[in-house]
Order: C-alpha cells, then sequence, then structure tokens
C-alpha cells in the first residue's frame, strides 16, 4: 500500500504537469497536488505510528485527503477542464484506495 499511495502521489503529479494553463486548472490542480501528496505522507507516517490511536488518526487524514483528491479529479472533468478518459483511472485508483483505507480504519477503531 506504500507502493500504491506514492505512485498515486507521483500520477497525480504528472497530471498537474499536463493540465492546461489556464487559471482555474491552475488553482484545482494545486488543490489536488495537496490533497493527493498527503495521501502518501500521511499512510506512510501511519506505517510509522507508536499507538493504535495514532495509527487511527493518520488512516482518517488518508481517508479525508483521498476522498478530497477525488472531489477534485471530479471537478477537472465537469468542468472540462480535463477529458474524463485521460483521468478516469486515476479517480479509480483514488477511490479504491479510499475504500482500503477506510475499512482499515473501520477495522482499527473498532478494536
Amino acid at each position: 500500500m506504500k507502493d500504491r499511495t506514492k505512485k498515486f502521489v507521483i500520477d497525480n503529479i504528472k497530471l498537474f504537469r499536463d493540465l492546461p494553463k489556464t487559471e482555474e486548472a491552475k488553482i484545482i490542480g494545486k488543490q489536488l497536488l495537496r490533497s493527493s501528496s498527503s495521501v502518501g505522507a500521511n499512510y506512510r507516517a501511519a506505517c510509522r505510528a507508536r499507538s493504535k490511536a495514532e495509527f487511527g488518526a493518520k488512516l482518517s487524514i488518508v481517508v479525508e485527503e483521498a476522498d478530497e483528491a477525488v472531489f477534485w479529479m471530479e471537478i477537472l472533468t465537469e468542468a472540462e477542464i480535463v477529458d474524463k478518459e485521460k483521468i478516469s483511472k486515476l479517480i479509480t485508483e483514488g477511490k479504491e484506495i479510499l475504500k482500503v483505507v477506510a475499512a482499515a480504519r473501520k477495522t482499527t477503531l473498532q478494536k
């Protein structure tokens, strides 16, 4: 999962580089970069957590940021800034990461 979340960040960086050079693409793209990079960084931090509570807290951040990243990608497509076909795999990956981490968080918090 560490490699998967890292690749998610890198793929979003590549997407950002290919965005149109418009003001709205730049603003939304930066929001996407912040949230997607937080997914990778906080998942990595969760893996180094010193307690179950810290682990659960970091996973909660990953869930929130993954959901936000998916939101910004949806905005990019719905506002017709990026072609849906170009970003669909990345949206799917964001949703899958969200599902996996949300399930892990739920399990952690139930124990």
